[in-house]
């Protein structure tokens, strides 16, 4: 008798994300993003923290390049694009394309850190409220206390309680995660304690902890998925909210948010060193939504509208 081959369930899913002309645009934008920050010492053409004075300010490649510029004659230095900075410079002369990656390194290393550790505490919490009824109603209460803050507002509390670091950005971000990840991981393990192969397998003598990590975590990890996926591009938001207020990245570290901050006072004179890092965070966001939206639909199909 053959054997039955089984389906990998990560390449099935694969393969239907990847027929989805969309999901499909978003994750190779993300594969490419990542990849960019990551070798971002190799592709930045400058430092970070590189500095000339006498090209401060200047254009992109849409500038008036020098050639040009000779021709027309009596043209304002700081519309002559400076050769090499592509995206032009800001306001110390410090190559904006070098500030983007390194700065898109700080804005997805925080993002994927804050999820994580939001995630690990808000599981353990969902896994423990939703199997023990015991432990339901404090986890939960302790749960809804953080949901009476407005996130951004829980996030600036830990901040200036703790005082203002890129880790305590990822602390305060993670603690703000922790009740989503809790609630919809309670809200899946109060119903699959149910099912008749949870129960069945209690009969045979199972422990609470074979259920719980074996069993039980393993059919949440759909939910998780999608849920992590979203809160990814709430996490970006948030760091790049902090780092606006400037409550998250300090200076000189380039961020996508602290980049905004710094530009605003030169808004009308370059209006470019807002909307690159500005386009930056939102095509981050809009991505991570689209491939959260769909992986719900492929991985968990009770949550489909």
């Amino acid at each position: 008798m053959e054997n039955v081959k089984r389906k990998n369930p990560i390449k099935t899913a694969f393969q239907k994300l990847l027929k989805n002309k969309m999901a499909t645009l978003c994750f190779f934008v993300l594969l490419v993003e990542i990849l960019m920050v990551i070798f971002a010492p190799v592709i930045a053409p400058y430092g970070y923290e590189e500095q000339d004075p006498a090209i401060r300010l200047r254009p992109g490649f849409w500038g008036i390049h020098e050639e040009e510029a000779l021709a027309m004659g009596g043209v304002n230095p700081q519309d002559i694009y400076a050769e090499g900075h592509i995206l032009g410079t800001d306001n110390y002369g410090r190559d904006i394309f070098s500030r983007l990656l390194y700065g898109g390194r700080i804005s997805l290393m925080v993002g994927f850190v804050s999820t994580a550790m939001g995630l690990a505490v808000g599981v353990i919490c969902g896994l423990l409220a939703g199997y023990y009824k015991q432990l339901d109603n404090p986890i939960m209460r302790v749960m809804d206390i953080l949901f009476t803050f407005p996130g951004i507002l829980l996030a600036m509390l830990i901040i200036a309680m703790f005082g203002v670091s890129t880790f305590n950005a990822m602390l305060a971000i993670s603690i703000w995660s922790i009740p989503s990840f809790a609630r919809m991981v309670r809200g899946r393990v109060l119903q699959l304690k149910e099912e008749d192969y949870i129960m069945a397998t209690r009969s045979l003598g199972a422990t609470d902890a074979r259920i719980l990590l074996i069993h039980i975590l393993k059919n949440c990890l759909p939910t998780i998925i999608v849920i992590a996926t979203m809160r990814m591009a709430t996490s970006i938001i948030s760091i790049s909210t902090l780092s606006y207020l400037g409550m998250g990245v300090t200076p000189p570290m380039p961020e996508w948010g602290g980049m905004i901050a710094a530009a605003k006072e030169y808004m009308w004179q370059r209006p470019s060193m807002i909307f690159i890092p500005g386009i930056a965070v939102m095509i981050t966001v809009i991505c991570f939504n689209i491939l959260g939206d769909k992986l719900r639909d492929i991985l968990d199909p009770s949550l489909r509208d």
